[in-house]
């Protein structure tokens, strides 16, 4: 396991002076996932919240090189870099080992992205994916994604009279990934750093595609203080909202599993987008959205002990 002596001897690849929220989840990310990289790496970050507040012309925070890529393709894009590497490495024109990183936000990579990011898995490009996932389109106003889970409030599922927040659970993509068979896929967030970097370390050193959904808060579209971005993170593998798990060589393992299972209304509470819930006389969507989570828990444990 990685130590924090090592990784700070690296040096950093992520650079300060961006213009992220204080509490920003999506600069955290960048900034464990590169610091995790023991080989030089190419970065192409598809539109979002990271890529407009690492790189507003003529600075940038990226030490790394690094292409924007629109919205919907920088699985594509990177594939494609990885392939002229190849070519290039065939030819004898580079000899050096280096490596290849999309990042995108869960809009770009749960809804718009996917048809990309399906493609370049099913071709087997050697790309490690990154997916930030704030849960909504928070670039452009908090608007819902297909990972925005049940009940939250976002601008296009507003919570009112009419509807408690969104009314469908999020989309399962690290399954959807799974079913692809990649070299490598995991869940991680930020607040277990170490978990995190041994597994972008376990999917950069993998003989093909692999993948990682991140758990990155935004504080201003979950609406809770900056200072608590860390704390709820760890909330969430806590109360398995966003399991730990890793899938290798067609095994299922559960990286980090919680000493106590606490109910999710701890992971709700501090967050705005769900505070219209705990006004309800009728608690029945808490319950709901309890009730998936531990179906989904009881699932992923029952593929590990397989």
């Amino acid at each position: 396991m990685a130590t924090l002596k090592e990784l700070a001897q690296q040096g950093e690849k992520f650079l300060s002076g961006h213009r992220a929220c204080a509490g920003c989840g999506a600069t955290i990310v960048a900034r464990q996932v590169l610091l995790a990289a023991r080989y030089p790496v190419v970065v192409g970050a598809a539109t979002g919240c990271l890529e407009v507040v690492s790189t507003i012309f003529p600075y940038s925070a990226w030490k790394t090189p690094y292409i924007h890529s629109a919205f919907e393709n920088v699985a594509a894009t990177m594939a494609g870099v990885e392939a002229a590497y190849n070519a290039l490495k065939r030819k004898g024109k580079i000899t050096k080992e280096m490596r290849f990183i999309a990042f995108g936000g869960d809009g770009g990579t749960y809804d718009i992205g996917l048809q990309a990011l399906s493609g370049m898995l099913e071709r087997r490009h050697r790309v490690l994916y990154i997916c930030y996932n704030n849960e909504a389109y928070m670039n452009t106003g908090i608007q819902r994604s297909s990972a925005t889970p049940y009940g939250a409030h976002t601008t296009t599922s507003p919570a009112g009279t009419v509807i408690p927040g969104k009314l469908q659970p999020r989309k399962n993509l690290t399954e959807i990934v799974i079913a692809h068979e990649p070299a490598y896929a995991a869940q991680a967030t930020i607040g277990y750093w170490n978990d995190l970097v041994t597994k972008v370390r376990k999917a950069l050193d993998a003989e093909g595609p692999s993948f990682i959904n991140i758990f990155s808060p935004c504080r201003l579209g979950w609406a809770y203080p900056p200072e608590k971005t860390v704390a709820i993170t760890r909330l969430a593998v806590e109360t398995c909202i966003w399991p730990l798990y890793e899938y290798e060589k067609g095994k299922y393992r559960i990286t980090v599993k919680p000493k106590e299972k606490k109910p999710i209304e701890e992971f709700l509470k501090f967050q705005g987008r769900f505070a219209h819930l705990f006004k309800l006389k009728d608690q029945t969507p808490i319950k709901e959205f309890q009730s998936e989570v531990d179906r989904i828990w009881e699932r992923l444990q029952k593929r590990c002990a397989e």
